[in-house]
């Protein structure tokens, strides 16, 4: 079985001075490959063809045979690194929480800690016939979403 340290070592070291970065590497216990990679503004189909090539020419197969898929992070998915939430800021996304809400809202701020999404809620005021729409900052950290993904409309 390929080593799994030893290949997200060579990938790591393939995006250095890049701005693309790893989202997910699986070896399955029958050398089934997956590398999910991402950038801030898009994934180039080339540069996946050329880490393909280059990932099969540091662990040729003849050494071990393996199925090698080399692609972006799908666009639905659900969030699995802090530098998808940095690409996404500014986006509508829906947050399912440990203790079961669901939340959705502008992802506003990530560091390395958690993240800050604005959510939209109705208020009745005081003296008001209807309800207001404020927008409320929920703050969280990374555990403490089940999953965290883009929301998208069509």
């Amino acid at each position: 079985m390929i080593d799994k340290q030893a290949l997200e070592q060579f990938i790591q070291t393939r995006l250095e001075n890049t701005d693309y970065f790893i989202v997910d590497v699986s070896v399955s216990q029958s050398n089934d490959i997956v590398v999910e990679i991402d950038h801030p503004e898009a994934v180039d189909l080339d540069f996946c063809i050329e880490l393909n090539r280059a990932i099969e020419n540091a662990f040729p197969r003849d050494d071990e045979d393996y199925s090698l898929e080399v692609g972006s992070a799908g666009l639905t998915a659900p969030f699995k690194v802090p530098g998808q939430y940095h690409k996404n800021i500014g986006r509508e996304v829906e947050v399912l929480t440990r203790d079961g809400r669901k939340l959705k809202g502008v992802l506003d701020a990530a560091d390395a800690a958690g993240f800050t999404i604005g959510v939209e809620e109705k208020v009745k005021r005081e003296g008001m016939k209807r309800p207001v729409t404020e927008t409320r900052q929920i703050t969280m950290g990374y555990p403490d979403a089940k999953y965290v993904k883009v929301l998208l409309k069509f």
